[in-house]
C-alpha cells in the first residue's frame, strides 16, 4: 500500500530542472510527478511488486495549523528563490524551489489517470492516506505500507517499508549518504523499545506530529526515557505539555486512534491499457521513443494487465 501523497511529494521535490523549476508540458501542466510515477510503477512491475496507491481525503481538523505552518515556510522559500533568481544563483534556486513544492488537484487527477491506465489500483481514503493504508495492511489486504513517513506505524501498520526504489545514495547537504530500503516491523519495534501501541503514540506526540507541536527540548531519546519512566499519560504533565500546546493531549491522541478509514475499496484496478498510457503521456509531452521502450521492456505478463501481478 503506497502512501500516494508522500510519494508524489517526493517526485515534485526532486524531479526538477537545474534551476529548480518543475518540468511541464507545452501548456504548462506539471509533469514532474508523472515522470516519477511512470518510472517507479514500471520498475515495480519489473520486480513483480504489486502497488496500491492510497490517496488522502479530508484533512483532520488538528492538522490545519501544521498546514498553515508549512504554507508560511513555502512562502518564505518562494521569496528566497526569487532573490536567488535575481542573483543568478542556480544552486540556491534549486534548493529553495524544492521547498515550495505543493500538489494541486489537477496534479492529483493526472496521477490517478495514469495509474488507472496502467491497471494499478487507486484507493481514496476518507481522511489520512497513511491511516487508510495501515488499516488495509492490518486487515491482510496488503503486505506493507510504503512511505517515508513513520506515522503509518502510529496507525498500527504491521510493516512499513522506507526508501523503496531510492537508489544507492541520498543527498545530504554538500555530501551524500548511503540509502537502502528497509522494513520496519511494528511488533518487533514495540518489543525492542518495551512500549505499547499507546505509548508509541504518546512518544511521537512529545516529539511532535502533524497534529501538535510536541514539547520544546524533547527529542526521541528523551521522550523514550520519559515514557519508559512514567508508563502512563502522567508523562504529559511531567513534560509540560500544556505549556507548549494549546490542544489537550487527549484530543491529539484521539485523532490518531479514531482516524476514519473505509472498507469500501477495489484492489483489482482497471484493465491495463497500453494505448491509453501511451496517449496520455504523449499529451503531456513525454518522449515517444522512451515511453515505447519502457512499455515494451515490461514482462510479458504485464502486457496483459499490470493489475494482475
Amino acid at each position: 500500500m503506497v502512501d500516494a501523497y508522500n510519494t508524489l511529494y517526493q517526485f515534485i521535490t526532486t524531479i526538477r530542472s537545474m534551476d529548480g523549476g518543475l518540468f511541464t508540458d507545452e501548456e504548462g501542466n506539471v509533469t514532474s510527478h508523472l515522470m516519477g510515477l511512470f518510472s517507479r510503477c514500471t520498475n515495480f512491475a519489473k520486480h513483480k511488486l504489486h502497488p496500491v496507491f492510497v490517496f488522502d481525503g479530508k484533512v483532520p481538523k488538528l492538522k490545519q495549523s501544521e498546514l498553515d505552518r508549512r504554507k508560511d515556510i513555502k512562502a518564505e522559500a518562494g521569496s528566497l528563490y526569487e532573490e536567488a533568481k535575481a542573483k543568478g544563483d542556480v544552486a540556491d534556486m534549486k534548493k529553495y524551489a524544492a521547498r515550495t513544492s505543493r500538489l494541486t488537484p489537477s496534479m492529483v487527477k493526472d496521477a490517478k489517470t495514469l495509474l488507472g491506465a496502467m491497471g494499478i489500483p487507486v484507493v481514496q481514503a476518507p481522511a489520512e492516506g497513511e491511516a487508510q493504508a495501515a488499516h488495509m495492511v492490518a486487515k491482510g489486504d496488503g503486505w506493507a505500507v510504503v512511505s517515508q513517513d513513520f506515522d503509518s506505524l502510529l496507525h498500527r501498520a504491521p510493516r512499513l517499508v522506507i526508501n523503496l526504489n531510492i537508489a544507492g545514495r541520498k543527498r545530504r547537504g554538500l555530501s551524500s549518504v548511503p540509502v537502502e530500503p528497509a522494513i520496519i516491523n511494528l511488533k518487533q519495534t514495540l518489543q525492542k523499545l518495551e512500549l505499547s501501541q499507546k505509548q508509541l503514540i504518546m512518544l511521537a506526540m512529545l516529539v511532535g506530529t502533524d497534529y501538535s507541536k510536541g514539547v520544546k527540548g524533547i527529542g526521541p531519546k528523551k521522550a523514550l526515557a520519559l515514557i519508559q519512566k512514567h508508563k502512563t499519560e502522567k508523562v504529559f504533565a511531567e513534560a509540560g505539555w500544556d505549556d507548549h500546546n494549546d490542544t489537550p493531549w487527549q484530543q491529539v491522541y484521539e485523532t490518531f486512534t479514531t482516524m476514519p478509514t473505509t472498507d469500501e475499496y477495489d484492489l483489482q484496478g482497471k484493465a491495463y491499457n497500453k494505448d491509453q498510457v501511451y496517449s496520455f503521456l504523449m499529451d503531456r509531452g513525454f518522449s515517444p521513443d522512451r515511453v515505447k521502450k519502457t512499455l515494451e521492456s515490461l514482462p510479458d505478463t504485464q502486457q496483459k494487465r499490470l493489475g494482475d501481478w
